[in-house]
């Protein structure tokens, strides 16, 4: 099979779900039999998003190789049950810091370097590199057509449609069309404007994906079929749903595959949906019910957390029980009441002090009250502090991400690390925020017998992803594991896991379990967490 491209662009305002459609697409292709691969392109100038805000962004993903990627990635592992590589995403930042760097090196051999050709030729050759000859790659553009900032990225997309000719790409356009309910009218006109603005830079869509709160009628199919000129059956409904997860079965019932097989002539267009559809279900409809406290900082923004509350989601599906996530901002006074009422206590990780007196007092209540307890990055290093404080009795206890000078620096940075590529890397206090951290895969040893290595299926060693800076020191182990906080998991002779003794289940990891859960394959630790609260 010649290369085959998808590429998805989204009109009007930003927000519309162009991530979860180009999943959507890419689960109905790969459950035709297709081999299916992503690629996201973020407009900003960040090199990539591992030093932005996650009130502001979101969450940042991590690859297994150790990319800091955007979170739709996230959704195309999710949707996918895949693991993509840092190259699945690049921004305009990592473009122009290539070029620039080219050009240092005067690889140019002395030109002008210019948008174009430059710019736009080493955006075309990361598409094309992403690109393999026996699979279909969707490449989702960030941003809404008409910003400044996406021009070079469409003219690269406009030049790849043109080398590659009619069967090999295709345009994807979402949309939204607004229902004004004082005139109880369906509104096309901003969707008409914004397939000129995408035709104006030469790139003519194909298939239209049509956002709304409600159901489109056809006579507004037939408007958008006449107007914009293309063909009704590739005008595809986006509605809202209860879950994003009924998106592709959504698709699949309009027969969205059709259009795209005859555009890209692809013989595997038949989707076996049937255990989705089963999950689906046990999403809308669970037999089960718990509650869950989530106890995070980055509360404003729920998207901070994407992964984590998916993964959640993904466990519910397969022990057909809804999880009702009760949200506990830890920057605030923690409500014990709040506490009482959940089956299981959650801290999620984060970076720097603000809210980590919360966070320890949720842990030290899943501690006292025998309550089902994870504790992920930073939820596993202030398991560990409020253990060493109101156990060991060491009221000095800390991390020296909070406190520089700390005598009692049960959590540490060291200088030198190996990260997961083997290499030798020096992280101090002073280094760069941007891509010093422990990223990506790391194997973790676990410990024969333990509540984690029966969770991963008695699993001597597992592989799972980080995203952190700071350590737990292993000066204080033989004093944690006398009173019964027993290291059950290493990496590379760090401490990657902990649990309790003489508790139903508590359980810290250094990892981040979340970025490998998906819908029909949930991450093991997470999901062992959810079903023992439901016994509780």
């Amino acid at each position: 099979m010649d290369k085959k491209i998808i590429f998805v662009s989204g009109g009007i305002l930003s927000g519309l779900g162009k991530g979860i459609t180009s999943a959507s697409i890419a689960s109905l292709l790969k459950h035709a039999n297709n081999k299916v691969n992503m690629l996201k392109i973020d407009p900003y100038i960040n090199v990539d998003p591992g030093t932005m805000s996650p009130t502001e962004h979101g969450e940042v993903f991590v690859t297994y190789d150790g990319g800091e990627t955007d979170l739709d990635l996230g959704n195309y592992e999710r949707f996918l049950d895949i693991n993509l590589p840092r190259k699945s995403n690049f921004t305009t930042g990592s473009i122009y810091q290539s070029v620039i760097n080219k050009e240092r090196r005067g690889d140019y051999l002395g030109q002008t370097i210019q948008v174009i050709p430059h710019i736009v030729d080493e955006i075309k050759s990361r598409i094309l590199n992403a690109c393999d000859d026996d699979s279909i790659l969707i490449v989702e553009l960030g941003g809404t057509i008409g910003d400044i900032e996406g021009m070079p990225f469409l003219e690269a997309i406009r030049g790849i449609k043109q080398e590659l000719g009619e069967h090999q790409t295709m345009s994807i356009h979402v949309t939204l069309i607004p229902f004004i309910k004082s005139a109880k009218e369906f509104k096309t006109k901003p969707t008409q404007h914004s397939i000129a603005e995408l035709r104006k830079t030469g790139i003519y869509p194909d298939m239209l994906i049509c956002r709304s709160e409600y159901k489109i009628p056809d006579s507004i199919k037939d408007k958008l079929s006449k107007s914009c000129g293309i063909n009704k059956e590739a005008i595809i409904e986006a509605s809202d749903a209860p879950t994003i997860y009924q998106v592709p079965l959504s698709f699949l019932e309009q027969n969205i595959l059709h259009p795209i097989s005859k555009k890209l002539q692809i013989t595997n267009s038949n989707s076996n949906m049937d255990k989705w559809y089963s999950l689906v279900d046990k999403i809308i409809s669970p037999k089960k019910n718990i509650k869950i406290a989530f106890v995070g900082k980055y509360m404003s923004l729920k998207e901070a957390y994407k992964s984590l509350t998916e993964a959640i989601v993904h466990c519910g599906a397969h022990l057909d029980t809804k999880i009702d996530i009760e949200f506990i901002d830890s920057d605030e006074k923690i409500d014990i009441n709040q506490l009482k009422q959940c089956s299981g206590i959650l801290v999620a990780g984060g970076f720097g002090l603000r809210g980590m007196d919360g966070k320890i007092e949720a842990i030290k209540y899943a501690r006292e009250n025998n309550i089902p307890f994870l504790g992920i990055c930073l939820g596993m290093q202030l398991a560990i502090i409020e253990f060493a404080r109101n156990v060991l009795g060491v009221k000095e206890a800390n991390s020296t991400e909070f406190e520089k000078d700390s005598k009692e620096d049960f959590i540490y940075l060291i200088d030198k690390f190996i990260n997961s590529q083997g290499e030798h890397q020096i992280r101090t206090h002073t280094s760069p925020m941007g891509g010093t951290m422990r990223l990506g895969e790391y194997i973790c040893d676990l410990k024969k017998d333990s509540l984690i290595y029966k969770a991963y299926n008695n699993a001597s060693t597992i592989k799972e992803r980080h995203r952190h800076r700071y350590e737990v020191n292993p000066k204080y182990r033989e004093a944690l594991e006398d009173k019964g906080l027993i290291v059950s998991g290493l990496s590379n002779g760090l401490i990657d896991a902990i649990e309790l003794n003489n508790h139903k289940w508590f359980v810290g990891v250094q990892f981040h379990p979340e970025f490998t859960s998906h819908l029909e394959k949930p991450n093991e630790i997470i999901y062992e967490f959810i079903k023992m609260s439901g016994k509780s």
